[in-house]
């Protein structure tokens, strides 16, 4: 739950992410095993980090939870509207106050993963610098405090 006292909302200029999203190609190249198995790669980095304390204590479901949103969003099947509703991602996360450091300490950790993922997870590196770019578009719409 938001406190009514904390900081107002903090809303990006622009919306939420537009354009395309990631290529389907991706799905189609890792499978849902080695998404499942780089997001819990990246959830392990987050838990090492300063920003831990955003996430639940559950690192392991976090992880599922995040994993099944990526399946869908790169080809897969929708596994997160399967399992958890609609993704409604921004409403999801503004209890949790986000701030522009946070962002990108969320960032370095995705790319400190992305950056083997082509060798360990068999993400298709012709279409790696698009996901990345949407990862920027889609973590700046997740800031929700100054």
């Amino acid at each position: 739950m938001i406190n009514p006292h904390s900081d107002p909302i903090y809303v990006p200029p622009g919306g939420p992410p537009q354009g395309p999203g990631p290529s389907h190609e991706i799905y189609q190249c890792m499978g849902e095993a080695a998404i499942f198995q780089m997001c819990a790669d990246f959830y392990a980095e987050l838990e090492q980090s300063e920003i831990r304390a955003l996430f639940s204590d559950d690192i392991p479901t976090a992880s599922q939870r995040f994993a099944a949103f990526i399946v869908g969003l790169v080809g897969g099947p929708p596994l997160y509207a399967q399992r958890y509703g609609p993704p409604q991602m921004r409403a999801r996360h503004l209890p949790f106050a986000i701030d522009a450091h946070a962002r990108e300490v969320w960032l370095r950790c995705f790319r400190k993963i992305l950056d083997a993922a082509p060798e360990k997870y068999g993400f298709p590196e012709k279409h790696l610098a698009g996901f990345i770019e949407f990862l920027e578009s889609f973590s700046a719409w997740m800031v929700n405090r100054q």
